[in-house]
C-alpha cells in the first residue's frame, strides 16, 4: 500500500485556486478517484497503481510538493462523519 502526500505550491490567490480546481478536477476524473481513502492532502493507493499515480502527480511537476510512503497496514483512530442533510 502507499500513501501519496502533497501539497500545491504556487503563489498567487488566482493561480493557486486554478490550480487546485484543475487538480482536483483531473483527479475525480482519474483511477485514482476509485480509491477510497483519500482526503486533503492524501491519497492511499494500491502497489499495483504506483505507475498511475507517480504519472497523475508528474502532470503537476513544478507546482505541487509529492511525497509517497509504503505501508502494509492502516489504522483509523478518529472519524468525522458527514452532516446530516436537513429537508429544508
Amino acid at each position: 500500500m502507499l500513501i501519496y502526500f502533497y501539497d500545491i505550491k504556487i503563489k498567487g490567490l488566482q493561480a493557486y485556486n486554478t490550480l487546485k480546481r484543475r487538480f482536483y478536477y483531473q483527479l475525480k476524473r482519474s483511477k485514482l478517484s476509485t480509491y477510497p481513502w483519500r482526503t486533503k492532502s492524501v491519497i492511499i493507493v494500491e502497489d499495483s497503481s504506483e505507475a498511475a499515480a507517480d504519472e497523475f502527480f508528474r502532470e503537476f511537476e513544478g507546482f505541487i510538493e509529492v511525497y509517497k510512503a509504503r505501508t502494509d497496514a492502516i489504522e483509523e483512530v478518529l472519524t468525522v462523519e458527514a452532516p446530516k442533510k436537513t429537508g429544508d
